[in-house]
């Protein structure tokens, strides 16, 4: 089956080289249709809303929640360390900054989630839904045998009688 995407892409590159033009223009030109698809746009968007997304949630993490936290024994765990070894050259791991970054990302999921859960609801509060109407019947059954027949039917295929109109 193949992705059509690529099947495009060569079409392109077969047309340009029969057209005669230089393999610059080619891929400039080939650069400009991939920039201008509409979902290379929409993933820049989303990366650069991401980012500010992120500095808002991390602002609300830092600034908000931990000082909140700190009240009730605190998420700072920086000082937590094993020295690897004896002496002054002796490697040091710092579990605790991975804990408090453990507990950083858990906080940011947790604002995500619930963002994500607010749009939602009120995204589809937003959209109004309307209720399918039940399909027009397509089938009657027949006051003689009972037998389920076609709606426009004037005659029962099964018992043969009359059908009023």
């Amino acid at each position: 089956m193949g992705v059509p995407y690529i099947k495009d892409e060569r079409k392109d590159r077969l047309q340009m080289s029969k057209d005669g033009k230089g393999k610059d223009k080619g891929l400039i030109a080939e650069f400009r249709k991939f920039i201008t698809r509409g979902n290379v746009m929409d993933m820049a968007v989303g990366v650069i809303v991401g980012g500010a997304f992120t500095a808002i949630v991390t602002s609300l993490n830092q600034d908000i929640l931990t000082p909140i936290l700190a009240v009730f024994g605190g998420t700072d765990f920086s000082y937590l360390t094993v020295t690897l070894g004896k002496g002054e050259d002796a490697p040091v791991l710092n579990y605790g900054n991975f804990l408090t970054s453990v507990i950083n990302f858990l906080i940011t999921a947790l604002v995500i989630f619930l963002l994500i859960k607010l749009i939602n609801k009120v995204s589809d509060r937003l959209s109004h839904k309307e209720e399918a109407k039940p399909a027009a019947p397509t089938t009657k059954k027949c006051p003689f045998c009972m037998s389920e027949i076609a709606i426009e039917a004037t005659r029962c295929p099964h018992c043969t009688s009359r059908l009023e109109v």
